[in-house]
């Protein structure tokens, strides 16, 4: 379990408070919604993720890709 409490994402340098509102949710069998990187980075190279009791790590790497690993 992840011991820090989630708090309001703030947008790293350079980007906008619009860029980490959550969009709208949309009607059935449309696209599922997307989260921009920023709110779940919150300017950091990586985060960890609980996903039903389990850990994932979220990383950004130099070239600006994502890696998820278990």
């Amino acid at each position: 379990m992840i011991s820090e409490s989630f708090q309001s994402p703030t947008p790293p340098p350079g980007h906008s408070a619009a860029a980490l509102s959550l969009p709208e949710q949309r009607g059935a069998g449309s696209a599922a919604a997307a989260v921009p990187s920023a709110a779940l980075l919150r300017g950091q190279k990586s985060v960890a993720i609980e996903h039903q009791g389990k850990v994932y790590r979220l990383q950004l790497t130099k070239l600006g890709k994502l890696i998820l690993t278990k």
